[in-house]
């Protein structure tokens, strides 16, 4: 029985993921690719036009599985404000797992942002409606009360984006009791702000 299309293009992506993982990008070739995934370089070259492709390939495929992780954080019965915090750390463990999964692959994560960014323009237009959405649910619950859910999505989306490096990095505190002050802090922020009433 044949590997469908979209079989095979998802098995070269993952085995181009483990590899770059593995070897780095720039020290792994398409010849690598086409070698451990056992077709030759002629399928692998359908499906993608150089290492590039296949790199922007591969950050898709993992922007992809945030994205579908986040949804399911949006679908629980959850109260808006339970539902905006767990978004929020979910998020931020998620993309640290995704970067520390895929070992060397962080070093250009951090290295090349602006081609990361290029490939997360989409993700980042769903991820703000999905935080307009879980605001709009709490302006209807009576729980949040903004002027602009359309700016504030994009604020907080922002001020997430600001928050990986440092997160995934550690430097935000590590042990038990810093997540947990951080987590109240990072409430009150949010729900509170700074100003005294």
């Amino acid at each position: 029985m044949a590997i469908t299309v979209p079989k095979t293009r998802d098995m070269l992506v993952d085995v181009a993921r483990q590899l770059f993982a593995r070897m780095g990008v720039d020290n792994t070739t398409m010849n690598d690719v086409a070698q451990a995934s056992q077709k030759g370089r002629r399928t692998l070259y359908t499906y993608f036009k150089n290492k590039n492709d296949l790199y922007q390939a591969v950050v898709e495929t993992e922007v992809d599985k945030l994205y579908s992780m986040l949804l399911d954080v949006a679908a629980k019965e959850l109260t808006a404000d339970e539902k905006l915090v767990t978004f929020i750390y979910t998020r931020l463990e998620a993309f640290k797992s995704i970067v520390f999964r895929n070992g060397t692959l962080r070093a250009n994560f951090f290295r090349d942002i602006w081609r990361v960014e290029k490939v997360r323009k989409g993700f980042d237009i769903r991820e703000i409606e999905l935080i307009k959405r879980i605001l709009e649910d709490g302006i209807k619950e009576g729980i949040f009360d903004m002027p602009d859910t359309s700016i504030t999505a994009l604020v907080l989306h922002h001020a997430l984006k600001g928050l990986e490096v440092p997160y995934i990095r550690g430097l935000m505190g590590d042990t038990a009791s810093q997540r947990l002050m951080r987590r109240d802090n990072v409430i009150n922020l949010i729900f509170n702000g700074i100003k005294i009433k």
